[in-house]
């Protein structure tokens, strides 16, 4: 990837994926990772993000297992440019698990695995009233 490619498509925050299985499990991470400071920033039932309130992207999300999700990423990487990003790995030769998409709940995303077999949801945000 050129300097240009690269300044065109930033990463703007990387976020673990915590698996739990369950409200019972969803409020005791929630609990936990609250007496670390993290507080509730996103609630959609079946995935919840906490955020640092003093660096908000520093950010964990909680997403239930069996939810509409069939498979849980391990990570979750926001760029600037989605649909670049898509191009970008698949012109690498990377495996795409869910190919790109726009969510009812504002992103563009697709997933993709990496060398180590993680899975990677990779998205973006839609712009504010567009």
């Amino acid at each position: 990837m050129s300097d240009t490619e690269a300044e065109m498509n930033e990463v703007r925050r990387a976020v673990p994926n915590v698996a739990v299985d369950g409200e019972e499990s969803l409020a005791a991470n929630r609990a936990f990772y609250g007496a670390l400071g993290f507080e509730e920033v996103m609630d959609l039932g079946w995935v919840m993000t906490l955020a640092s309130p003093a660096h908000p992207t520093a950010q964990i999300n909680l997403i239930e297992r069996g939810g509409p999700e069939l498979v849980v990423p391990d990570m979750s990487v926001e760029v600037t440019d989605v649909d670049a990003a898509y191009e970008a790995m698949r012109l690498a030769g990377a495996e795409v698990v869910r190919e790109l998409r726009n969510e009812e709940w504002g992103v563009r995303r697709f997933f993709v695995r990496d060398p180590q077999g993680k899975i990677v949801n990779v998205l973006g945000h839609a712009p504010v009233g567009g």
